[in-house]
């Protein structure tokens, strides 16, 4: 049986290897949304682990409103990320941080 220390530890190495891949890599924005959406994976392992082994369901619900917040934040970010590739035809980061209203 996989016990809680081994879920706690794939956990830990996602969200350590996002953590490095969004301070390694700046310049690539669509890198940085997906760091952001591993770390959420990592924090999703923890609560399903914990739900698991505490035999109590609220940890998979918050799952699943996590799931439906990402799922929105990559659609909207990917929209953005378009029509910012339309206007300025490049996705890097350092040239994007002179944005105007």
């Amino acid at each position: 049986m996989i016990a809680l220390s081994d879920y706690l530890i794939v956990s830990a190495i996602l969200f350590s290897l996002s953590v490095a891949g969004i301070f390694i890599n700046r310049k690539n924005l669509i890198l940085l949304l997906m760091c952001i959406e591993l770390m959420l994976l990592a924090v999703n392992i923890n609560f399903v682990a914990f739900s698991y082994f505490l035999d109590d369901m609220a940890g998979q619900v918050f799952v699943f409103f996590i799931l439906t917040v990402a799922a929105a934040e990559a659609a909207i970010g990917l929209a953005i990320l378009v029509v910012l590739f339309r206007n300025r035809q490049t996705i890097n980061v350092q040239d994007l941080d002179t944005l105007k209203g």
